[in-house]
């Protein structure tokens, strides 16, 4: 059985982050997209500190499907370097990441 992941990413703005998320969940590389509130990112880009308003993405997935998720959002993002990271879920309620796994296992 593939491992659930917690995959962080940010969007410039909520409509970008809506279009991402509609996208992944159509996929099926995504069981569900957490939209959170604005958010302040400084970081450090081609040496300089920048800061930036950003929307937040929790998106949840699974191993087996990481790859086209990962290939998707790089599709879709507007980003030249977009934030991905994926984290694995050690733990949570079964129902809940059984119904992860079979939402992203429809494609593959």
């Amino acid at each position: 059985m593939s491992e659930v992941l917690l995959v962080i990413s940010n969007a410039p703005d909520r409509a970008t982050a809506e279009r991402i998320a509609d996208a992944l969940v159509a996929a099926d590389v995504a069981a569900c997209v957490n939209i959170l509130a604005e958010c302040a990112s400084i970081y450090r880009w081609e040496g300089k500190v920048e800061q930036a308003t950003e929307v937040p993405l929790l998106i949840k997935t699974t191993t087996e499907a990481y790859p086209r998720l990962e290939a998707e959002l790089r599709k879709l993002h507007p980003y030249e370097v977009p934030e991905i990271i994926a984290i694995p879920v050690t733990a949570g309620l079964p129902a809940y990441l059984d119904w992860v796994q079979s939402e992203t296992r429809k494609t593959t």
